[in-house]
């Protein structure tokens, strides 16, 4: 059985915030519509890619899916079990806002069969969610993370954004330790990255905000490589850290290369070196299911140079790049054309060589960037 994950997308949001640059919707019309076509997406895949293959995790992202009931994600749950082969110790991870949850409905959660939560906190200073146009507040915040905890959430992580506009390395250092000292096993930490046709876009534009330089954002990274893993979490990812055992086994899957396929607007999906994603208005996605049974707007067949420069890529942001394997797959020519750079790297305390398998240092990580695109040119 081929080993593979689901993403199912969820549209709906409450609010968009200025940084946001993903597909999302300010409505809670069509939820019924949505998930009629969700539905019939899944059947048409499952006819395809059912067979011989087993799911090991599924992963609601947004939009906000804690928007929708928990009966309604039940539902959506009971489709894909009943159209594909789920383990049975599947990892399904719903993502969520505080603002958006309660006790009894984090609790309905999990009896609808979501066993880890991601909770988009994004910061801890009142200031900074106000600039970033959150909902919540920092106390509201704190209290999900421990309501999750309460009604029995063990896999539980937090997102946060650093380098935010005039943010300290004394208030960067204060969101991580805020986020240690609550019950989470994961965090994700992400530098606020300017995304184009976003609100804060335009802000920057016009010169009314002033983001930091990229050596400020390089010296949050390493303070935070240096706190987290002083503090037992492993960072076994560019831009996350876990305690040991509670990787998030569906960001492994992608940094892996495994195959996976994506449900709703605007998803994508990887399989057999073909990738393919969907059309992202919600009316455009609906009516293409209903005629037609996926909403497909583009697709690309990976050239083998493609895969190979792929498979560097993400083996080297993630778990490290194991030579033996690779030279299975690819044959030996590119590690002996990079074999002077590899001793480069390895020298200036960047890489690691062990049991044949190449890893990037903390040292490393922070121009994992520049060292990718050497390796892979």
């Amino acid at each position: 059985m081929k080993e593979s994950s689901i993403y199912i997308h969820i549209p709906f949001c409450d609010h968009k915030c200025i940084y946001c640059d993903f597909y999302s919707i300010i409505t809670g019309d069509n939820v019924q519509l949505y998930l009629d076509a969700l539905k019939k997406e899944i059947e048409y895949y499952a006819e395809k890619f059912s067979a011989g293959r087993i799911f090991s995790t599924i992963f609601f992202g947004g939009g906000t899916p804690s928007l929708l009931t928990p009966d309604q994600i039940e539902e959506i749950i009971l489709h894909l079990k009943n159209n594909f082969s789920i383990s049975d110790d599947a990892e399904i991870t719903m993502e969520t806002n505080p603002g958006t949850v309660n006790r009894d409905k984090l609790k309905e959660f999990i009896d609808a069969g979501i066993n880890r939560i991601s909770i988009g906190i994004q910061t801890f200073d009142d200031e900074e969610l106000k600039f970033l146009t959150r909902i919540h507040d920092k106390q509201t915040a704190i209290e999900t993370v421990w309501l999750a905890k309460e009604v029995g959430f063990n896999n539980i992580n937090v997102d946060l954004i650093f380098n935010l506009p005039k943010q300290t390395k004394e208030k960067w250092l204060l969101n991580l330790q805020t986020a240690f000292e609550l019950p989470v096993t994961h965090l994700s930490a992400y530098s606020l990255i300017l995304e184009r046709g976003t609100i804060l876009n335009k802000l920057v534009l016009d010169k009314k905000v002033i983001l930091q330089d990229e050596d400020y954002d390089a010296d949050l990274y390493e303070l935070t490589i240096d706190f987290m893993t002083r503090n037992n979490f492993l960072q076994y990812e560019v831009s996350n850290f876990a305690k040991k055992g509670f990787e998030c086994r569906h960001n492994l899957a992608y940094w892996q290369y495994k195959d996976y396929l994506g449900f709703g607007t605007s998803a994508h999906s990887f399989v057999n070196g073909k990738r393919w994603w969907n059309y992202s208005p919600l009316k455009f996605y609906v009516d293409a299911v209903m005629k037609k049974g996926n909403a497909v707007i583009g697709e690309e067949l990976l050239t083998g140079q493609q895969k190979k420069e792929e498979f560097i890529m993400l083996a080297l942001r993630s778990s490290g790049l194991n030579v033996v394997e690779f030279n299975q797959k690819f044959g030996l020519d590119w590690y002996q054309k990079k074999e002077n750079q590899i001793k480069t790297y390895l020298h200036n305390g960047w890489l690691i060589d062990g049991n044949d398998t190449l890893s990037l240092t903390p040292k490393g990580y922070a121009v994992s960037d520049e060292i990718v695109a050497n390796l892979i040119s």
